[in-house]
C-alpha cells in the first residue's frame, strides 16, 4: 500500500515539473511584419537567381544587397532574336545574296566588332528526292548531290576507256565513287527497290568497272541495270545503260538488241554506241555511215563531228576524245545527302 502511494506521488512530480518548463518558455513567433527569406530561383537556363528580400523591421534593419545576373532587357531582347534566327530556315533565290547579321554589341558581348563576311562562286544544287521501294507510300531518298555528281563525271567516266584532264581528277573520282556506290548499296539490293534507285546505283557501278575498281562493279552494275529495265522495260535509257555496258565489255550481239530497242525510243547516244561497236567488229564503213546519218539528224551535236574524224584517222575507240574538264575536290568526298 506503501509503495502504490510513493509511485502515485512521483508521477504527479514529474507532470507538474514538465507543466513548469512549458509556462516559463519563451514565445519564438516570428512578428508579422517579417517575411520568411526564402531561396526562390528562375529558370537556370536564363541564368538568373533571385533570393526573396525580407521586409523592413521596427528595429531599422536594411534588407541585404544581393548580386544576380539578370539579363538586361536589350541582351533578351537580342536572345529571342537570335533564338527566331536559328529557328529560321531561309532559302536562297538565284542572284546576288545580301543578308544582315543581327548585332550582338549591345548585348552581353560588348565591344565585339560585327562579323562581315563575303560569298562567292555560288553554286546551285536542284533537290531531287525519289522512292527508295516501289509502291505508294515509301520512303523518299534525297539524291540531289550524287545526280549532281554523275551528271558531273559522266563524259568522262560512263564509256570505256574513261577520260580524265589530269590523274588528281581521275582519283577523286575512283574514290567518290566508292563512297557513293557504298551509300546506296543497300537501297538498292533491297528486293523491291524503285526503277529510280536501280538506274542510279547501275550508273556508279558501270563507272566504277569502267575505272578498273574491281569485277564487283561490273556484277553488281549487270545486275542493277537488268532489274531496272524489269521495272521499266520501255525506259530509253536503261536500254541504252544495258547496251552500252554488254557492248564496250566485249558483248557485241548481246548488247546490240536493247541499242537498237534505245535508237527506237530516241535515245541519240545509243546509235553513237552502236557505231562504236561496229568499228570494234571491224565493220568500220558501217560505222562511219551511221555517224554521218545521225549527224544529219542532229547537226547540233559537235562531238559526233569530232567521233566521225577520229574514225577517218584510223582510230578505234570513238570516246577517246579530249577530257571535259570536271572539279571533283577532295573535301567533297565524304560529302553525300
Amino acid at each position: 500500500m506503501k509503495h502504490n502511494i510513493t509511485h502515485k506521488f512521483a508521477t504527479l512530480t514529474a507532470l507538474a515539473a514538465a507543466c513548469t518548463m512549458l509556462l516559463t518558455t519563451p514565445a519564438l513567433a516570428a512578428p508579422d511584419s517579417v517575411t520568411a527569406s526564402v531561396p526562390s530561383a528562375k529558370d537556370s537556363s536564363q541564368r538568373i537567381i533571385r533570393r526573396a528580400q525580407p521586409a523592413n523591421t521596427q528595429s531599422g534593419a536594411q534588407p541585404i544587397p544581393v548580386q544576380s545576373n539578370v539579363a538586361t532587357p536589350a541582351a533578351a531582347a537580342t536572345n529571342s532574336v537570335a533564338n527566331e534566327s536559328e529557328r529560321a530556315t531561309r532559302v536562297y533565290q538565284r542572284g546576288p545574296i545580301t543578308s544582315t547579321g543581327i548585332d550582338i554589341s549591345q548585348g552581353q558581348l560588348r565591344n565585339i566588332p560585327a562579323p562581315q563576311a563575303t560569298i562567292s562562286d555560288i553554286s546551285f544544287i536542284s533537290t531531287v528526292l525519289i522512292p527508295t521501294k516501289r509502291g505508294v507510300g515509301a520512303d523518299r531518298l534525297d539524291v540531289s548531290l550524287l545526280d549532281h555528281f554523275i551528271e558531273d563525271v559522266s563524259p568522262n567516266a560512263r564509256h570505256y576507256p574513261p577520260n580524265f584532264p589530269n590523274r588528281s581528277q581521275r582519283y577523286y573520282t575512283r574514290e567518290k565513287i566508292k563512297v557513293l556506290a557504298d551509300w546506296i548499296e543497300p537501297f538498292a539490293s533491297a528486293p523491291d527497290a524503285s526503277y529510280e534507285v536501280l538506274i542510279r546505283a547501275a550508273k556508279l557501278n558501270g563507272m566504277g568497272r569502267n575505272l578498273d575498281l574491281g569485277s564487283d562493279y561490273a556484277v553488281r552494275g549487270g545486275q542493277y541495270i537488268d532489274r531496272a529495265i524489269q521495272a521499266q522495260p520501255d525506259s530509253a535509257e536503261a536500254n541504252f545503260l544495258y547496251g552500252m555496258m554488254l557492248s564496250e565489255g566485249g558483248g557485241f550481239k548481246e548488247g546490240q538488241k536493247y541499242l537498237d530497242r534505245a535508237v527506237g525510243l530516241g535515245y541519240t547516244e545509243a546509235e553513237q554506241s552502236l557505231a562504236q561497236s561496229d568499228l570494234l567488229s571491224d565493220r568500220r564503213s558501217e560505222a562511219l555511215s551511221r555517224l554521218r546519218r545521225l549527224e544529219q539528224k542532229v547537226p547540233d551535236n559537235k562531238v559526233i563531228r569530232q567521233q566521225i574524224k577520229l574514225i577517218e584517222d584510223g582510230k578505234y575507240y570513238i570516246w577517246d576524245l579530249p577530257a571535259p574538264d570536271i572539279n571533283v575536290s577532295p573535301n567533297s568526298i565524304n560529302q553525300t545527302s
